[in-house]
C-alpha cells in the first residue's frame, strides 16, 4: 500500500481532477475545479462525510471580506500577513501565509456569493490571540456540521461527483513523480482503479498517528496526559503519500491545541466566556497561566497541572454568553456544569481547597480593579468581576489538529525539497503546511479552516488547469 511506480498501471475509468478527502479543503477543491469546468471525482473513505471540518467550530479567519466592509471594519492582506507573522515570530512558510493572507478573503466571498455558503461574523475577537482585527467568519450555528453540510449541498449542485465509503489506498505514479491514478477500496470488498490528469490531497493531518505525533510533536507526543480530540481518520496517510511522490515537508511540529475541552465528555467548551473575564484553575484552586494569551498553548499550561485538569469558573453574566451555543447546551444537559451560590460552596462541589479558591477569586475582584498585577500578564481591568452564583466546567488540554505537512507553492503545487513543483500533485487542509510556523504557540483561531478553504480553492483550479493543458 502506499506510492506504486507501476507506469503500465490499467485503469476502470478516468477522471480529470480526482480530491482525496471531502472535508472542507477537498470540497473547496473539488467547487473550483467545476467552477474551471473540469470533471471531478471527490473520494471520501467514511461512509457519511465528517472529520475535522465538522468537529470544529466552523470558523474561518479572512481579511478584506465583503462581510468585514458591510460592517465598517477595515482589514487587508498586509494586516492579516503581518499578524500571521508576529504571531509565529516569523516562522510560518513565508509563500503559504502570503498566500493564504492575500487569497482568504476572496475566497469566502467566492463561496459566499457564487455557492451560497452563509458566512458572517459571529463574535469580536479582534485583539484576542494574535488578531488585531475581527476577521472570524462563521456559519449562523457557529457549528462545524453547519459549514460542512453547505459545502456539500454546494459539491452536489455544482455537478461534483461524491463517492463515500472509498478508501484510497494506493496512488500509482510515475519515475518523475507524475500522478497516473489512484486505487479505491470499497467497504463491501470491491475495489476500482481510477485514472487522473491531477491528483489534490486533502486528507487531513496526523493528529491520530501517535507514532508520528511521538516523532514530530515531542513536547506533545510525550506529555503525561496526551489527549487527542480529532477525527479518528487523521493518520496521516497523504503526506505519507506525498513524501513518497518526492514532496517536502514543512513545519511538522506545529499543531492547534485546546486548553477547554470538557473533561470527561470530550465536548468543546466555547471560550468566549473566558475571553470575558472567566478563569481557570487547577485542582489546586490556583490560576496557573494567563488564560487569555494563547488558545492552542492553554492546552499544554492545563496539561501540566496535576492530573492535567483544569476548571473554568465563571458567572451567570458570562454563561449568558454562551448558554444558547449547542456544546453548552449539551454540556449542561450532561451535569457538567457545577453550580453553587458561594466559592466555598462551589469548591466542595468541584473538590478544590476552599481556601484557595476563595482566595484567587479575591485576587481576580482586585485585578479588575486594577489594585494588583496578574502574575501571568492579564489585563482584567476590561470587565467587570465575577460575581453572584458561580459555575464550574472540568476542562483539559487536547490536540486537535496537526499543522505540518507538504510544502506548496502559491499554486497549492506540491513542492519537492529543491523547491520545484511535483508535475500535477496538489494539496491542501490538513495534507499541507498550515501557517502556523513552529510548535504550538503559533496558531492563529481559525486558521486551519482558512488554510484549508483557501489552499483547497488554489488546489481546484490549479488541478484544473493541469487537466486542460
Amino acid at each position: 500500500m502506499g506510492v506504486s511506480r507501476a507506469t503500465d498501471q490499467a485503469f476502470d475509468f478516468h477522471m480529470p481532477v480526482v480530491v482525496v478527502g471531502a472535508g472542507a479543503a477537498g470540497l473547496t477543491a473539488a467547487l473550483a475545479a467545476r467552477d474551471a469546468g473540469a470533471e471531478v471525482l471527490l473520494l471520501e473513505r467514511d461512509p457519511h462525510p465528517r472529520g475535522s471540518t465538522s468537529m470544529s467550530q466552523g470558523y474561518a479567519c479572512a481579511a478584506g471580506t465583503k462581510i468585514q466592509r458591510e460592517q465598517g471594519i477595515e482589514d487587508g492582506s498586509e494586516t492579516f500577513f503581518a499578524d500571521i507573522m508576529a504571531r509565529t515570530k516569523g516562522t510560518a512558510d513565508p509563500v503559504v501565509a502570503r498566500t493564504v493572507a492575500d487569497n482568504a478573503g476572496e475566497t469566502i466571498d467566492w463561496l459566499v456569493e457564487r455557492h451560497a455558503i452563509p458566512f458572517r461574523l459571529n463574535i469580536s475577537w479582534a485583539g484576542f490571540f494574535g488578531h488585531s482585527v475581527n476577521r472570524m467568519h462563521g456559519v449562523p450555528s457557529r457549528t462545524g456540521e453547519e459549514l460542512h453540510g453547505s459545502l456539500i449541498r454546494a459539491a452536489e449542485e455544482a455537478g461534483v461527483t461524491l463517492v463515500t465509503g472509498a478508501h484510497v489506498d494506493e496512488v500509482y505514479a510515475d519515475a518523475d513523480g507524475t500522478v497516473r491514478g489512484v486505487r479505491i477500496q470499497r467497504r463491501d470488498g470491491g475495489v476500482e482503479k481510477v485514472g487522473c490528469d491531477a491528483l489534490v490531497l486533502t486528507t487531513c493531518g496526523f493528529g491520530a498517528n501517535h507514532e508520528m505525533v511521538r516523532k514530530f510533536i515531542p513536547s506533545f507526543g510525550t506529555a503525561p496526559y496526551y489527549r487527542y480530540f480529532g477525527h479518528e481518520g487523521n493518520d496521516g496517510e497523504g503526506i505519507q503519500w506525498g513524501v513518497e511522490l518526492g514532496g517536502a515537508l514543512g513545519c511538522m511540529d506545529a499543531y492547534q491545541g485546546y486548553g477547554a475541552l470538557a473533561e470527561p465528555y470530550g465536548i468543546i467548551v466555547n471560550y468566549d466566556m473566558v475571553m470575558q473575564g472567566a478563569i481557570t484553575v487547577n485542582t489546586l484552586g490556583e490560576r496557573f497561566s494567563n488564560e487569555n494569551a494563547d488558545i492552542s498553548a492553554q492546552a499544554l499550561n492545563i496539561l501540566r497541572q496535576p492530573d492535567g485538569i483544569g476548571w473554568i469558573i465563571f458567572d451567570d453574566e458570562r454563561r449568558a454568553l454562551v448558554e444558547d451555543l449547542p456544546e453548552y447546551r449539551e454540556l449542561a444537559s450532561l451535569g457538567a456544569v457545577r453550580t453553587a451560590e458561594t466559592s466555598d460552596a462551589l469548591a466542595a462541589l468541584i473538590k478544590v481547597p476552599a481556601d484557595a479558591l476563595r482566595r484567587t477569586l479575591d485576587d481576580v475582584e482586585r485585578l479588575t480593579k486594577g489594585e494588583i498585577t496578574c502574575p501571568f500578564g492579564r489585563d482584567f481591568t476590561r470587565h467587570p468581576p465575577l460575581s453572584g452564583r458561580l459555575h464550574a466546567l472540568k476542562t483539559t488540554g487536547a490536540l486537535f489538529h496537526t499543522q505540518g505537512g507538504l510544502k506548496v507553492d502559491a499554486g497549492a503545487r506540491v513542492l519537492r525539497e529543491d523547491g520545484t513543483p511535483l508535475p500535477n500533485l496538489l494539496a491542501g487542509g490538513g495534507t499541507a503546511c498550515s501557517i502556523s510556523g513552529n510548535g504550538v504557540d503559533g496558531y492563529l483561531p481559525a486558521a486551519g479552516l482558512a488554510t484549508a478553504i483557501t489552499l483547497g480553492r488554489l488546489a481546484g483550479a490549479t488541478a484544473a488547469g493541469l487537466a486542460a493543458a
